[in-house]
């Protein structure tokens, strides 16, 4: 069974910088590790996200959708920064779930903004709500500026280079998974 990698965008914009560089990810993780990858955004789960006080309330496609958040072996989780932090329905998205649902889940996380001052948020907003649920967050997080991009394609090699190394980290948990399995 291939490793499973789901990769959310926070963002609702189409083209989304956001999930260009998720999407990003998850080609370099399938073709590193041959797994299995599928992305969804946040535009995804509308209209129903806004209004729904438990998961429960959400119709079928975005209740799959969350399903396949919460069943995958390991997450890519993006979001555009507004303001300094992440997006509202991003942040109501993750107070739906239970806080045992993503324990020991690694998950590469993801920011993009419009320039540089925001480049903790990755350490500030966005580490601090996956260590309240106990998810195995990759040392290395990803921030990109709009200056990393050339319209919605990531080209800035830095950023390149450290996304390279942010996938590689997910190797100790295919390899513990090909562990379980073969046993």
């Amino acid at each position: 069974m291939a490793f499973r990698i789901v990769g959310f965008s926070g963002s609702f914009s189409q083209p989304s910088r956001t999930r260009a560089l998720v999407d990003l990810a998850l080609g370099r993780a399938a073709q590193i590790f041959g797994a299995t990858t599928v992305s969804h955004g946040l535009s995804d789960l509308q209209p129903q996200l806004g209004t729904a006080t438990r998961l429960e309330d959400l119709h079928s496609l975005p209740r799959a959708i969350v399903a396949s958040i919460l069943s995958a072996d390991a997450l890519i989780v993006g979001s555009p920064i507004y303001k300094g932090s992440y997006g509202g329905l991003f942040k109501h998205l993750f107070d739906l779930i239970d806080p045992a649902a993503l324990a020991g889940k690694p998950v590469l996380l993801i920011a993009t903004g419009g320039g540089a001052r925001h480049a903790l948020v990755v350490e500030h907003q966005l580490r601090p709500l996956f260590g309240f649920f106990e998810a195995a967050v990759l040392p290395t997080g990803l921030y990109a500026s709009a200056a990393d991009f050339a319209g919605e394609t990531p080209v800035a090699v830095p950023l390149l280079e450290r996304l390279d190394r942010a996938v590689d980290q997910f190797a100790p948990w295919l390899t513990r998974q090909k562990a379980v399995q073969a046993a």
